[in-house]
């Protein structure tokens, strides 16, 4: 059975509950992975705006 973060109730749902798709985050294996959909997507969200800096600032050397 999968997981989903839903952002609107801030609550773990899973395939039986789950809302909306424009609503969920996942699918997550486990109900603590889903727990947590939010603190992975500010980890990726940093991770890629930092690449998207090192890609900018790249661009400015040439």
């Amino acid at each position: 059975m999968a997981f989903w973060f839903n952002i609107q109730t801030k609550q773990v749902e899973s395939d039986d509950n789950r809302g909306a798709d424009a609503d969920v985050l996942g699918p997550y294996d486990t109900m603590e992975e889903a727990g947590h959909a939010l603190e992975h997507a500010q980890e990726n969200t940093d991770k890629w705006d930092a690449q998207d800096r090192a890609w900018n600032d790249a661009d400015l050397e040439d």
